[in-house]
């Protein structure tokens, strides 16, 4: 089998594994993409994280789910970097840390993630990781594409 070959395979697997996910088949879904995870694909990676925090298709596992979260952010994947900075805001998974919650939501937030914008605004506001800065907070706020109100 041809290197080209074998990239088509895995990309099969991928876009199995991802559907396999989306159709709430779990089980299906860890088996596919757990190799690839462990490969080192950052969407295989994120799904895997999802599934092992939630317990879904396997065993709950906070140490894997980070695992998995944490390199998927690192390789550039917003919603994992959205998704660490919630593990960090919630204390799920990870030590509670606001501030290193707000520098993951601020990565998703500059790929354009409108969760992550609204999520780093309300940090802001209250002064929770970061300084309190209502004006960071309206800035994002509208960036999000929410209007002040009136």
């Amino acid at each position: 089998m041809s290197d080209r070959d074998d990239m088509q395979g895995l990309d099969m697997d991928l876009a199995s594994g991802i559907a396999a996910f989306e159709a709430r088949q779990f089980t299906s879904a860890t088996s596919l993409l757990a190799p690839l995870a462990e490969g080192g694909n950052p969407e295989a990676q994120y799904r895997m994280a999802i599934m092992a925090q939630n317990g879904l298709g396997m065993t709950a596992n906070s140490a894997l789910a980070y695992r998995y979260m944490h390199a998927a952010a690192e390789a550039g994947l917003g919603l994992a970097q959205h998704g660490l900075g919630f593990m960090y805001m919630q204390g799920e998974c990870a030590e509670q840390d606001h501030a290193e919650a707000a520098r993951w939501f601020r990565k998703a937030a500059d790929q354009g993630l409108i969760g992550s914008m609204t999520t780093l605004a309300m940090l802001h506001e209250e002064g929770l990781g970061v300084d309190k800065d209502p004006e960071e907070a309206k800035r994002l706020y509208r960036l999000a594409g929410f209007e002040e109100g009136g």
